[in-house]
Parts: structure tokens; C-alpha cells; sequence
């Protein structure tokens, strides 16, 4: 089991070097084969879901020319024998299909549904292939499935926790900021300064119809944050230090962070967005 550890943390480019020591593998369940196109079924917990057409189009069309280089990594379905479900690849599933192959090559491993999935969330995002509402729900799959926290995932994705924190937290958003996110009107930075604002959506318009800067963005968040406080008196700006300070402690702990100092005396507040947070929040608290 630790040897299939050190695999996953290796990527899936180490997995796929292996091929040509496992080809003429015993079992037949393992190796590198030609597989027919219509034997192979995407996988329903795939984490990327938004597939590019135009560069499908262009993978075709250098696999018409040159082949699929590298296989696609696959899985025996136990509830249909003789298939096998992608665990990595689609993308090159998909275009080898366009490109009007009738079999592809495929490194067979049996994956159980979590180790699978491990695999396809570390691959698509060590390519970089995941976009940021993707990516942030592939790590809250990973806590869900795996029954870890934050520190762990990170480990096994190769991210800092504070990444993965901040990350999450984009799921916290309403669904359209989160499609503006998707399909890429919207930064990860843009994101991350509108989960303070108690109305995202009309906070998202505005930045897209404008055009703003993720700077800009965030003291525009403040600006609408601040405005309901105007009838009980004025409110004085926060100093550099403080301002600072809260940024260090969201980085720190992935979450909302309020402080509000008077003249030494005051008080924090920190916003979770789920309670996983909260036990990490606790956890992170108590260990102490």
C-alpha cells in the first residue's frame, strides 16, 4: 500500500513510464493494449468537466498525423466485463474518437473508485487542466471520499495547505459567479475577494462590465461592505499594519478574517464557509 502511495505522489507520468515493464505483465488484467474505442467508458467522477472543443479538434488532427503518444490510463469495470473505464485521459479519448481511431493504446491498472479517483484529481491538476471551480471541487471530493483534512490532501496533490484552503472556498460562491469562474470571466483572485460580499452575483456584473482588476475588485468589495455601517456613525479605515495582518491570517487559515482594533483592545472574527473549516479552525486552535 505505501509503495501504491509513493505512485500517486510520483503523478501519472510515473505511472505511465511503468508501462513498458508491465506490457508483458502475468496477469492479464495489467499492462499496455490496443482497446477498442467503444470498449472504453468515461468516468462519471471525472473532475474535469469542461473540455475545450477547439483543442480536441487540434489533438485530433495530430493524432490523424502522429498517433496517440502516450496511452490513456484505464480501469477493468468489474460490472461489465471487458470494458474499461478512463481514469486518465479523456481528453485524448475524445479526440482519438474525432480523429476516427477504432482502438487506442490504454495502460490497464485494477483501481479501486477512491485510489481512481485520487489519481484523475493529481493528474489533471499537475497538467495544470482543471479550472479553479473544478479544481476546488475535486479537493472537497478528496475530504469527502477520503475522510482527510486540508494538511492531507495538500500533501498528496502537491499544494500548500493555505492553496487548497483558499481554494475550497470558491465553492462557497453562488452557482452563476462560480459558472463566470468555469468558463473564465472571472480569476481565481477575483473569486477569492467576492466571498466577502453579501451579494456576489451583482458584485460579479459589475466587475465583468467594468473590466476591473482583482485589486480593484477587492476595495470595491470593501467599499460595499462598509457602506451599511454608514448610518451608525463614520467608521475609521483600518491602519496598513492591521489590514496586513488580516490578509497574513486568511492566507494562513483559508478562511474570512475581520479584525476591528481600538486602540489596543478589540476583537477577530473569522468566517468559515463549511464545517470542515470549522473542525480545521478547531483543530488548528486546540492543537496547542
Amino acid at each position: 500500500m505505501a509503495e501504491n502511495r509513493r505512485g500517486l505522489g510520483r503523478g501519472l507520468s510515473a505511472l505511465l513510464g511503468e508501462a513498458e515493464e508491465i506490457r508483458h505483465a502475468v496477469d492479464p488484467a495489467e499492462g499496455v493494449r490496443e482497446i477498442p474505442i467503444e470498449l472504453i467508458r468515461r468516468n462519471p467522477h471525472q473532475p474535469r468537466t469542461e473540455f475545450e472543443e477547439a483543442d480536441i479538434v487540434e489533438l485530433a488532427e495530430s493524432i490523424r498525423e502522429k498517433g496517440v503518444l502516450q496511452p490513456i490510463l484505464v480501469r477493468p469495470l468489474p460490472e461489465s466485463a471487458g470494458e474499461f473505464q478512463i481514469v486518465a485521459g479523456e481528453r485524448r479519448w475524445r479526440a482519438a474518437q474525432k480523429a476516427g481511431l477504432m482502438a487506442m493504446p490504454a495502460l490497464v491498472r485494477p483501481l479501486g473508485d477512491d485510489e481512481a479517483f485520487e489519481i484523475a484529481v493529481i493528474e489533471n491538476i499537475q497538467r495544470a487542466d482543471l479550472n479553479p471551480v473544478e479544481e476546488a471541487r475535486a479537493y472537497a471530493s478528496l475530504v469527502e471520499r477520503l475522510k482527510v483534512g486540508q494538511d492531507e490532501v495538500a500533501r498528496r496533490v502537491g499544494k500548500s495547505r493555505s492553496h487548497v484552503a483558499n481554494t475550497m472556498r470558491l465553492t462557497a460562491l453562488p452557482d452563476v459567479v462560480q459558472v463566470h469562474l468555469m468558463v473564465g470571466r472571472l480569476t481565481a483572485g477575483h473569486a477569492r475577494a467576492l466571498l466577502t460580499s453579501d451579494d456576489a452575483e451583482a458584485l460579479a456584473e459589475q466587475v465583468i462590465a467594468r473590466g476591473l482588476s482583482v485589486r480593484e475588485t477587492e476595495a470595491l468589495a470593501r467599499a460595499k461592505s462598509a457602506a451599511p455601517r454608514k448610518a451608525s456613525g463614520p467608521r475609521k479605515a483600518k491602519d496598513a499594519d492591521t489590514a496586513a495582518l488580516e490578509v497574513d491570517l486568511e492566507e494562513a487559515l483559508g478562511m474570512n478574517v475581520d479584525i476591528a482594533d481600538r486602540g489596543g483592545v478589540g476583537e477577530v472574527k473569522i468566517k468559515y464557509a463549511s464545517l470542515e473549516q470549522l473542525d480545521e479552525l478547531c483543530r488548528r486552535l486546540t492543537r496547542a
